[in-house]
């Protein structure tokens, strides 16, 4: 059996946790440099705000309706996302924390254990908002991906009351019945436009189309998913999640960058978080490249790209951050105002099977990164840095309603006042 644990509404929920006054009130949570609404509440979809647009364009009906914006608060949205995930793991001997908001469970060792697995999912909610304060719903099933379908039913009909285990024939095929396969895990809509063409329409359907003719027609994934769906596990979670082939951190600036030593600074600092990200996914990148651009509105667009290749392939923040402050000054001109720029790194290759060699002049200092590594989990983003990224960074993301980190940074805090 397996278990999908995943918090309702992530961003918004963890925004209420320090302000339980904004529980039960519509709350959006928008993207960097307050873009766009990249997440809201059930509050604030039935006072009609629309996910993914601009947040210029719904200002207006957010004041009308009451609904409150929110700058993202990546380090809050951290701190509290490792706190939830320490908690979920103590409910089973085997846990894979799938994102940001989503924990997979597996009880095969210890499933004759547990007598009732619905009771076990309301503990497991309980536990959570006790000491997270944070909702979840909690799917469970036979396969990962019935596990995916039965937390889609918690979340989406209120006979579950946020936990649903599919645990025989009948409610499986009810639940897949309500369940639109566009929903379905690994079903995207190009995909579902192609099935419903093919009168697949419901995750029903899809569980009852032919493996064989999926596998033809579309691709040995699929034919997973539908065996999958019908009990058969076929998916397991460590390759539920593949590494990312290229790894990206890109910024529109609030603020344009005027200086060479401006632009350095804001590379150095996206660099670092895509290695960073490597070393998430134990990858060691091969090939860089770095771009600055002005506006493509402005009179004269202008765009700059360098691509770099590493002679050994690395992860190693201070290798990469030479690197970008190297390129830094061919990309720069004097003339133009930079309003985004970007790292990416390329050809992405395993570190299980680095190849070492003795004479390689600049080795990774592994041993440090995992220190820069670790001490910035702990106690937050940036907490440690290398000195290139610049300590007053007026190019920086610009996060106007932003929240406090209250448990990040010291002046942050909350305070209790007992009278």
């Amino acid at each position: 059996m397996y278990a999908l644990v995943d918090a309702n509404s992530f961003y918004c929920s963890a925004e209420q946790v320090f302000r339980p006054e904004w529980r039960g009130k519509p709350i959006i949570v928008l993207s960097n440099n307050d873009g766009m609404v990249v997440a809201a509440n059930r509050q604030a979809k039935e006072a009609g705000v629309p996910k993914f647009q601009p947040y210029f364009k719904i200002k207006a009906l957010c004041e009308r309706k009451g609904v409150i914006a929110l700058s993202s608060n990546y380090e809050l949205y951290s701190d509290l996302s490792a706190k939830m995930m320490q908690v979920i793991g103590r409910f089973a001997p085997e846990q894979h924390i799938y994102s940001i908001d989503e924990s997979f469970l597996r009880f095969s060792r210890c499933q004759s254990m547990i007598p009732d697995f619905t009771l076990h999912g309301m503990n497991i909610r309980k536990a959570v908002w006790k000491e997270c304060r944070l909702p979840v719903c909690v799917g469970m099933g036979p396969t990962v991906t019935l596990a995916k379908a039965a937390n889609h039913a918690a979340k989406k009909l209120k006979q579950f009351n946020g936990v649903c285990v599919i645990d025989n024939d009948a409610l499986r095929r009810e639940v897949l019945s309500k369940m639109d396969v566009t929903d379905v895990w690994g079903i995207g809509r190009k995909l579902s436009t192609k099935l419903r063409i093919m009168k697949v329409k419901t995750a029903l359907d899809l569980a009852l189309f032919s493996p064989e003719r999926a596998r033809r027609e579309f691709s040995v994934e699929v034919e997973r998913t539908i065996r999958e769906l019908n009990g058969l596990s076929c998916i397991s979670w460590e390759s539920a999640r593949a590494d990312k082939q290229q790894i990206f951190s890109t910024r529109s600036m609030d603020q344009r960058i005027t200086s060479l030593e401006e632009l350095q600074q804001a590379l150095s600092k996206h660099v670092a978080i895509a290695a960073n990200n490597a070393r998430q996914q134990n990858s060691l990148c091969k090939t860089l490249m770095c771009f600055a651009a002005n506006s493509p509105y402005d009179q004269k667009p202008a765009s700059f790209k360098s691509v770099h290749q590493f002679a050994y392939p690395t992860n190693d923040t201070k290798l990469m951050t030479q690197v970008v402050t190297r390129i830094a000054s061919q990309l720069y001109r004097p003339d133009i105002l930079y309003y985004k720029i970007g790292i990416g790194l390329l050809e992405l290759i395993t570190a299980n099977h680095q190849q070492f060699d003795w004479l390689n002049p600049t080795p990774d200092d592994t041993r440090l990164m995992g220190v820069l590594d670790k001490m910035n989990q702990k106690y937050g983003g940036d907490t440690l840095f290398l000195a290139a990224q610049g300590i007053d960074q007026k190019w920086g993301m610009k996060r106007e309603l932003l929240t406090p980190q209250y448990t990040t940074r010291w002046r942050d805090l909350p305070e209790i006042k007992c009278s």
